[in-house]
């Protein structure tokens, strides 16, 4: 009688990667991945997708750059045009782009890598050109503070039927919140942004969707599903993050039916995932200040970046490779046939 043969090394791998497989499927790709060609972008932070330009996606580095922007082409990862914005200070630290009504563009100079340093803060606004080509244009510059004190921050949004703007600050000490400007921002005085709701994640950028009915955010590893009722953040669900080498931005596609998350690094990718919910504009309520089955105040709730679909997904595979090696021990133990 031939002894029993145990499993392999390569068995055991491919054993867990079929329970893994089983018990977990990524979200769909709404269209190929890209990577940015262009040697200049190294620390893409911020992504906002343009409405004049079909699959152009505007972009811009994290710090030590200048005041630049770029629009990158969604098919090819090339870069279409550089703009330089004129008429505004040295940027520090530019961490966030979106796109607002009336097709302005706004900037986020407001990360501060010093634990909360600086007093004020940065942003700027710029029509999106109508034709992609290199060029210098001219930028309100606003400053802006928090209502309870200086923080660091990476993802600006701008409402897409209000224009007001909004920002949430990376987890400190008491955690994550969003902050909302003034109805208008002013260049003659300080923006005070207002808290208006705690956020329980690391966040590292953010996106309205077309409509203005959802809010997402992302961190390094994952994200959060937000219903927007009546200025404020509601509580629907994890959002699936793609693993990325330094995962900083994030963006709606111009109709809504797909999300494209991007990195810092040389030749970063954009991924595209489909939208759960998408950005559909027939959804109800979510309007800033409208109607709304509201399910809850603010936008905390349980959990964090250690149970996102990455480290998961790790578990899985561990615990695939644990029983398969359970079951290894135990035939080992089986007494062999005279």
């Amino acid at each position: 009688m031939r002894a029993h043969r145990l499993p392999t090394a390569a068995a055991l791998l491919t054993a867990a990667a079929v329970a893994t497989s089983a018990a977990y499927a990524p979200p769909a790709a709404a269209q190929d991945d890209v990577i940015l060609t262009d040697p200049r972008i190294t620390e893409s932070s911020g992504l906002a997708a343009s409405r004049q330009h079909d699959n152009v996606y505007w972009t811009h580095n994290d710090s030590d750059d200048g005041p630049y922007v770029y629009a990158v082409d969604g098919e090819t990862g090339e870069t279409l045009a550089t703009i330089t914005l004129r008429g505004i200070g040295e940027p520090r630290d530019v961490e966030a782009i979106s796109l607002g009504p009336d097709n302005q563009l706004y900037v986020g100079d407001i990360g501060d890598n010093m634990d909360g340093s600086w007093s004020y803060v940065w942003i700027y606004r710029f029509p999106e050109p109508k034709q992609l080509k290199d060029a210098t244009v001219d930028a309100v510059q606003y400053e802006a503070q928090y209502e309870d004190g200086p923080r660091d921050a990476e993802a600006l949004m701008v409402h897409p039927k209000t224009g007001r703007v909004y920002v949430v600050s990376k987890k400190e000490n008491g955690g994550a919140a969003l902050y909302a400007g003034p109805e208008e921002l002013s260049t003659g005085s300080m923006n005070i942004f207002e808290r208006v709701a705690p956020v329980n994640l690391w966040v590292t950028d953010g996106a309205f969707s077309p409509d203005g009915t959802r809010l997402t955010l992302r961190s390094y590893v994952g994200g959060r599903m937000y219903r927007f009722e009546k200025g404020k953040p509601q509580e629907d669900g994890r959002l699936d993050v793609p693993l990325q080498r330094q995962g900083e931005s994030m963006t709606y596609t111009a109709d809504g039916s797909a999300i494209v998350f991007g990195s810092e690094g040389e030749q970063s990718d954009l991924i595209w995932r489909e939208a759960e919910k998408g950005g559909d504009s027939s959804e109800s309520g979510g309007s800033e200040d409208g109607s709304g089955d509201g399910r809850g105040d603010g936008a905390s709730g349980a959990g964090d970046d250690e149970d996102r679909d990455p480290v998961r997904t790790v578990l899985l595979v561990g615990g695939g490779i644990g029983a398969v090696l359970l079951l290894r021990r135990a035939l080992s133990r089986r007494p062999r046939p005279d």
